[in-house]
């Protein structure tokens, strides 16, 4: 999302639009997350002589893979974030994109599960203990 910050208003503007995971070079994510839809972002922004601050609100859904049962879930990135830019004569362009992919990868979590309680696999078997015991007799 490139914007042009000398067609910012006193009033400010909006711009709300669709992106798709490749768009932000989020599908090279593949091992974290793949997201199931496009990315929605809603940009506010307003501009005070010499500096444009932008609100964004980030809202999409991408799937992971627990790192205790390896069992897919889908997680809800819903994110605000607030930039602020400087704006000189020859550098009036501002180009959100680099921010909005760096957000959305800073929320990865570190360790994805799919619940809080997740159980895992069994050490000897590999059964997801979250199905209920498994006949190895470890667990």
């Amino acid at each position: 999302m490139k914007i042009d910050a000398n067609r910012i208003t006193a009033e400010g503007m909006v711009i709300e639009e669709e992106f798709s995971p490749g768009s932000l070079d989020l599908d090279i994510e593949t091992e974290v997350a793949r997201f199931l839809e496009p990315i929605r972002v809603r940009a506010e922004f307003s501009r005070i002589t010499n500096a444009v601050t932008v609100h964004i609100q980030l809202d999409g859904s991408a799937q992971l893979t627990c790192s205790r049962c390896l069992k897919e879930f889908a997680l809800k990135i819903i994110k605000d974030i607030t930039l602020n830019y400087p704006v000189t004569r020859e550098e009036h362009i501002i180009d959100l994109d680099p921010q909005i992919r760096e957000e959305i990868i800073l929320n990865y979590p570190l360790k994805p599960l799919c619940s809080e309680g997740c159980r895992g696999l069994c050490r000897k078997c590999g059964k997801n203990l979250n199905e209920g015991g498994c006949s190895c007799g470890t667990t």
